[in-house]
């Protein structure tokens, strides 16, 4: 013999109610105030989602405030009818939907996304009322399902503030820059592996693995732990940034791919971690790299001589020197004569190598000189290879 069970449709607070007039509980005066406040509480919520005037708001308005109440009961009470009947007893009709209300609010309110940058703050604002007008209609199990979901993210940004502030970082400073709590929480776990306690910039970032690729092979990289001081609660979060970490190590030490294009031009990798953004350091690094690598194109020498030599040999499509012998700047003028130039080279020559500060003064230097100088090099005049040669023994940097 099978036995069934009968489906009971009845709103929790209905059920609530019934319990507590079969039982006792809720005795005929609290009926009669029941009665009296319903009417207001219907006008009231159909005025906040849109117009008491309309028979339609009204209807929709009761469904709300009967679903309102049932949430808050159920959920304070955990299903427990006794329990639910003493709350109709021993509170207005109108405060148990308000608890409802406000429990709605409060979870309208918690984050949805663990970007800091995509998470609204102030709590809950006239703004969220259509949101609010969809989830009073909703059941409690919708409720407890995105509750129990908003609350994991809630917590993830917590670890993250947690991480941050252990690194000399606030909660407004990962706001302002718009950071990925998972990207906080493997940054600091990757700071742990070499013993770093502060959160760096991308030139610390990419020293600090440079760093890493120098000590460990790709093949077997270093065992990533939790932070020893790392609360209860937070281990989940970073136990799941642990699992991504190790699955990232081979290629953060894969020294075939620069840090750059890995973490800066790699879609799987852009934002997934995170380091503090300074612009003045960023700019000094990148001057004294330049710097360097135009120190050793030039050979040291910024004379105009050897910075002409440089630029016509780039827009003949000649190495770069600074330096001809003889027969080195007889040969580039053939080459001239012969191929044409792209003075167009140049620009972009000094625009991708020179020092910033110089870029203009060496642009201007080529400028003038080649507005001179294109004639006598691109002649066919009998005696152009002659005049093209004195030209460069005059203007270039030539050794007798």
């Amino acid at each position: 013999m099978s036995i069934v069970s009968l489906f009971d449709a009845r709103s929790f607070f209905e059920k609530a109610l019934v319990y507590g007039v079969q039982h006792g509980i809720i005795p005929p005066e609290k009926i009669e105030a029941m009665n009296a406040d319903a009417p207001k509480g219907m006008v009231q919520i159909a005025r906040y989602f849109g117009s008491e005037f309309l028979r339609p708001e009204l209807e929709k308005a009761k469904d709300r405030m009967l679903n309102l109440i049932s949430l808050y009961l159920e959920h304070s009470t955990g299903g427990d009818l006794q329990k639910a009947a003493e709350s109709l007893r021993d509170h207005s009709f109108l405060s148990r939907s308000k608890g409802g209300s406000d429990m709605l609010k409060a979870l309208i309110a918690m984050p949805q996304n663990t970007h800091f940058g995509m998470n609204e703050r102030g709590g809950f604002t006239n703004d969220h009322i259509p949101q609010l007008a969809k989830w009073a209609l909703r059941p409690l199990n919708d409720y407890q399902l995105e509750h129990e979901k908003r609350s994991q993210v809630a917590l993830v940004l917590e670890a993250a503030i947690w991480a941050a502030e252990n690194l000399g970082l606030e909660a407004s400073d990962l706001e302002e820059a718009g950071a990925d709590a998972e990207a906080v929480i493997r940054t600091a776990l990757l700071l742990q592996v070499l013993k770093l306690t502060t959160l760096p910039d991308w030139v610390a970032f990419e020293k600090m693995v440079a760093a890493l690729r120098k000590r460990y092979p790709a093949s077997k990289g270093p065992s990533i732990n939790l932070p020893k001081k790392l609360p209860e609660r937070f281990k989940p979060a970073f136990e799941a940034a642990q699992q991504s970490m190790l699955a990232d190590l081979p290629k953060i030490l894969d020294a075939s791919v620069s840090a750059r294009k890995l973490f800066c031009q790699t879609p799987a990798f852009m934002g997934r971690y995170f380091w503090a953004e300074d612009m003045v350091s960023e700019v000094d690094h990148f001057d004294r790299a330049a710097s360097s690598a135009w120190h050793k194109s030039t050979g040291g020498h910024q004379d105009d001589g050897s910075l002409l030599t440089l630029f016509l040999c780039v827009a003949a499509g000649a190495a770069p020197k600074t330096l001809l012998t003889e027969k080195g700047a007889a040969a580039l003028v053939r080459k001239i004569r012969k191929t044409g130039l792209k003075p167009e080279l140049v620009a972009s020559y000094i625009q991708s190598h020179a020092p910033e500060l110089h870029q203009a003064d060496y642009t201007e230097l080529w400028q003038h000189f080649i507005e001179d100088a294109r004639a006598t090099l691109l002649s066919d005049h009998l005696h152009a290879h002659t005049d093209g040669l004195a030209l460069l023994r005059r203007e270039c940097h030539v050794s007798d």
